[in-house]
């Protein structure tokens, strides 16, 4: 059940008690409500982006994410290739995998990830995801390949990628990542028709009796975050707004 239908049903309700007079029953249903919602936040998986920390202190910043609600840290990874940037490696994720007994979720934005797979596996990622537009045909196969490993496989898709392009991989993926702003830089603005694909992606897991995650990264902040929620979205990745401590994240 998404949230903005079960507001529609709590304000309903809440009406209706009202107009009977039933105020403690009333009370009652709102305490209930409070409960299921915090119940539902507690299945979404907050994954502060360290792209966006001080890299001056990674340690400092692996500390705040730790005592945050996140269910994850999310490490991206960028080759000057695939993306302009570059960003970080295996070196710096084998020295702060002492720091987190989180699961470290690994975002590969590379050309060529099949060369990579092993190498951050050894290093410590938990979960491992690469870009379909930089795997194409050999995307089905590195999916198993990170699983062979024993790592959540995952596949991203870039803003202008559609859902029906990567739909014969849903079964052999843990995690879908939906790129809402283009790959390689933070702090952008979310392109909110992404944000379709989500529900898109959330309708065909019920039809099909799948059980991939469906994460989403790129321009999660406090104004931003309850759209993506609405959405259906079971992972969310926020970067800037995390370490801003704009996020306003509620667990």
């Amino acid at each position: 059940m998404y949230i903005p239908f079960l507001q529609k049903i709590v304000k309903c309700f809440c009406a209706f008690l009202e107009k009977m007079g039933l105020p403690r029953k009333l009370a009652i249903y709102k305490i209930m409500i409070s409960c299921y919602y915090n119940r539902i936040m507690e299945n979404r998986i907050l994954a502060p982006s360290l792209l966006s920390a001080d890299f001056s202190d990674l340690a400092g910043a692996v500390q705040k994410i730790n005592a945050s609600p996140a269910g994850a840290l999310h490490f991206d990874v960028m080759d000057g290739a695939f993306v302009p940037e570059i960003s970080f490696g295996q070196v710096v994720l084998r020295s702060i995998r002492p720091l987190s007994a989180l699961p470290f979720d690994v975002h590969l934005m590379t050309e060529n990830p099949a060369r990579h797979i092993e190498s951050f596996s050894e290093c410590g990622a938990d979960w491992i995801t690469f870009h379909y537009e930089s795997a194409l045909s050999e995307s089905a196969a590195l999916l198993k390949k990170i699983r062979a490993l024993g790592k959540k496989a995952g596949v991203s898709i870039k803003p202008k990628t559609s859902v029906e392009e990567v739909q014969n991989l849903l079964e052999c993926a843990d995690i879908i990542l939906i790129m809402t702003v283009e790959p390689g830089f933070g702090g952008q603005t979310l392109i909110g028709e992404c944000l379709e694909k989500v529900s898109r992606l959330a309708k065909i897991r019920e039809e099909l009796g799948l059980n991939y995650k469906i994460s989403v990264d790129g321009g999660v902040n406090g104004q931003t975050l309850d759209e993506v929620l609405k959405s259906g979205v079971d992972i969310v990745v926020s970067g800037s707004a995390f370490f801003k401590g704009t996020l306003n994240w509620r667990n």
